[in-house]
């Protein structure tokens, strides 16, 4: 898997500074967790990096991301790729039986998550901490519209503790933390 047209394609659809930045994070921690798994990290990152590429051309359930997958299947995406896509959206009923598409679902909300905590802090992600993470996770009005069910069952359906997953996505979006916006 390329990057570089990958990166052009979700450009080309997402012209949202904010959705370009979370599809970076995402591909951040995807690439963190392959690389720990021994997984291909080009792959894992592509995942990332296009599992919302079609939110603002069809940003409703369940086109999105329904037509994402066939725009990619179009483009000479593998099945895998895009089966994990489809199965990050949980109304698609499409399973995550792969260890890339439970992933994927793992660090998708988390991500944006992490994002919205570091954009409130003085530091950003330099020095958040899960702890922080967590005491927001139970402020129902901060973020509110990230799904804190979908975390808490991405770290469950992946095997992890909440705890380190925590930390694990912290740490992954801090290496990109100026791309990210995050510095």
């Amino acid at each position: 898997m390329d990057r570089a047209p990958a990166l052009d394609l979700m450009f080309e659809y997402t012209q949202s500074d904010a959705l370009r930045k979370h599809m970076l994070a995402v591909e951040a921690a995807m690439r963190a967790y392959a690389k720990k798994f021994g997984e291909d990290e080009d792959k894992w990152g592509v995942v990332g990096l296009m599992h919302d590429f079609d939110y603002e051309t069809h940003p409703t359930a369940p086109d999105h991301p329904l037509k994402g997958s066939e725009i990619l299947k179009e483009k000479g995406y593998p099945d895998d790729v895009r089966t994990a896509i489809l199965g990050h959206a949980s109304y698609t009923g499409v399973p995550r039986d792969t260890l890339m598409a439970k992933t994927l679902f793992a660090c998708d909300e988390l991500c944006g998550f992490v994002t919205a905590v570091s954009l409130v802090r003085p530091n950003k992600i330099a020095d958040l901490e899960v702890s922080s993470v967590k005491k927001k996770l139970k402020d129902k009005a901060f973020a509110r519209n990230v799904n804190r069910e979908e975390i808490a069952q991405g770290a469950v359906e992946l095997g992890v503790d909440l705890t380190e997953h925590i930390q694990f996505v912290i740490d992954a979006m801090k290496q990109k933390s100026d791309e990210l916006g995050l510095k």
